[in-house]
């Protein structure tokens, strides 16, 4: 699990916020050449590594993938602008989240604290070392949110938590911010008329984390502690990373990072390494070819193809969401803004 965990921004829909409010250092700029050449190495052998925008068909089935970035940039215009045409023709835009599926969760958070906050069980302090107790009240007094109230945060959610920056929070905090691209181009959709639907059930994250033992939980703050420390370093990262349209390498950084700074043993870095990405994208992508292939076939039968917007990171890999459609006998093309 992981501080890898600070790569939400990029697999997981988290809160629409302006990163471009957000000032930091490329961390992979600054690593020494060894370990970049490592970033390259890794990155470049996953299959569609490169693009954001690419067009699967399968006979008169099509469907458009564009990888996202949850929250706002200025660059996402020209994206919005090369997509809206084509979302006016779909017959359905599919997204990890719909507006639908938004509001339930979103009701089922106010309805149901304990589904964030743990009232019965040990709080962290207890469970954590003191040590790792005092870096995880820092980080998240940066954040704004004071040490008792971090004390009863179900794991998971402190992770993702901390994996927002202080100036992404604080944007968070005043209500501001404009939406990430999946907005955006969900607003696209309603303008149009066109039927949005989500790729997964609202309540994914909750079912995702409720099988980790209490000791994963606990490394999961661990070793987001490391990207928390320097998160708005990490956003910029994250922001140059997606604008090269070379994703992964995000990925891959969090890896070299927790061998220099997470104390843990390498062969332990790779293995919680292996478990998020598992976790965190390997089983949603699966899970979602059933879903893009029924509602392609299903546009094709009336003419029209389909939109399908997710977050980036689910793009790269034997596993991502491209390949995945390749092995089942779909033909990928990328394309250009």
């Amino acid at each position: 699990m992981k501080h890898l965990l600070a790569a939400v921004a990029l697999s997981f829909a988290a809160p629409a916020v302006s990163a471009n409010e957000c000032v930091g250092n490329n961390l992979i700029d600054e690593l020494p050449a060894a370990d970049q050449q490592m970033i390259r190495a890794a990155t470049d052998a996953q299959p569609y590594h490169e693009g954001l925008l690419w067009r699967a068909t399968k006979g008169p089935a099509q469907i458009t993938m564009v990888g996202t970035f949850h929250f706002d940039l200025p660059e996402h215009q020209s994206m919005v602008d090369r997509l809206a045409p084509v979302i006016a023709e779909a017959d359905t835009l599919l997204v990890e989240l719909g507006p639908a599926e938004e509001k339930e969760l979103q009701s089922a958070l106010q309805s149901d604290p304990s589904l964030t906050i743990d009232t019965t069980g040990p709080t962290l302090p207890e469970r954590l070392s003191a040590d790792d107790w005092a870096q995880v009240s820092e980080v998240m007094q940066e954040r704004g949110i004071p040490a008792v109230m971090v004390s009863r945060m179900r794991p998971w959610y402190l992770s993702m938590m901390m994996s927002i920056s202080p100036c992404m929070m604080a944007e968070i905090a005043k209500g501001g911010g404009n939406n990430g691209l999946d907005w955006q181009l969900m607003e696209e959709a309603e303008d149009t008329g066109v039927p949005i639907r989500a790729l997964e059930p609202w309540d994914t994250v909750f079912s995702m984390f409720g099988d980790m033992t209490p000791q994963e939980e606990l490394d999961m703050i661990v070793y987001s502690l490391s990207a928390a420390r320097h998160a708005d370093d990490y956003a910029a990262t994250l922001t140059d990373a997606y604008l090269a349209e070379d994703v992964w390498q995000i990925w891959e950084f969090g890896r070299i990072d927790a061998y220099r700074n997470s104390g843990l043993p390498r062969a332990e870095v790779d293995r919680l390494t292996a478990e998020a990405q598992v976790l965190m994208m390997d089983a949603r992508n699966e899970s979602w070819i059933a879903p893009l292939t029924e509602a392609a076939n299903d546009a094709a039968a009336k003419g029209k193809g389909v939109v399908a917007a997710f977050g980036a990171l689910h793009l790269p890999g034997e596993k991502g969401v491209p390949h995945l459609l390749e092995m089942d006998g779909w033909t990928l093309e990328r394309l250009t803004k």
